[in-house]
């Protein structure tokens, strides 16, 4: 784990903090687990957002999706199914846009069907403006909660599902930087 990533029972600033106690509650079953990861975009909130926001085309960002296809206007209660790349436990999955607010810059969404294991999935992903070296950037926070397939642990359930957002939130940050270092007008090497 490296210094930008943050999980379940490490400490969390006190900015952090609340926006975990904003936009980060889950009602957690005994039969489930949930965790919180962050992540410190050098990109700014606007240009992140650009892509989180939308629910039509995670692949821009997800590396483990080859296809999403929306049912309808993009709009809360709105249907994606994502067709998941091979080499994953999974081949399709159906999920619900929940919440979409463009003005705090929060998404969720609920997985309620599909081929995989992922049963009672529901993920909140909020934006944050910070400044790092600097310049804009974004503190990107993804939380989640899950059941815990039978026959697994919560420690190999949480492990599973924070390894596939890190990757998610690792090309997050790729995406965006690569696009903010393109909309750069001052020159790139000024520290």
């Amino acid at each position: 784990m490296n210094g930008n990533d943050n999980t379940n029972g490490n400490v969390f600033g006190a900015d952090e903090s609340e926006h975990i106690r904003r936009h980060h509650t889950h009602d957690v079953a005994d039969h489930q687990c949930s965790s919180v990861l962050t992540k410190h975009i050098r990109a700014p909130v606007h240009l992140v957002w650009s892509l989180v926001r939308r629910f039509d085309q995670p692949q821009k960002y997800k590396p483990f999706i080859s296809r999403c296809v929306v049912q309808g206007n993009l709009e809360i209660g709105s249907l994606r199914e994502v067709d998941v790349k091979s080499g994953l436990p999974a081949t399709t999955s159906t999920e619900r846009l929940e919440l979409l607010d463009d003005e705090e810059h929060v998404l969720r969404i609920r997985i309620i069907g599909g081929d995989h294991r992922l049963r009672n999935y529901s993920s909140i992903i909020s934006l944050h403006p910070e400044i790092i070296d600097g310049r804009p950037g974004t503190l990107v926070l993804e939380s989640f909660v899950v059941d815990v397939p039978e026959g697994n642990t919560k420690d190999d359930t949480c492990y599973f599902v924070e390894a596939l957002i890190k990757c998610n939130l690792k090309s997050l940050a790729d995406v965006s930087e690569r696009l903010a270092v393109q909309d750069r007008t001052e020159p790139i090497d000024r520290i």
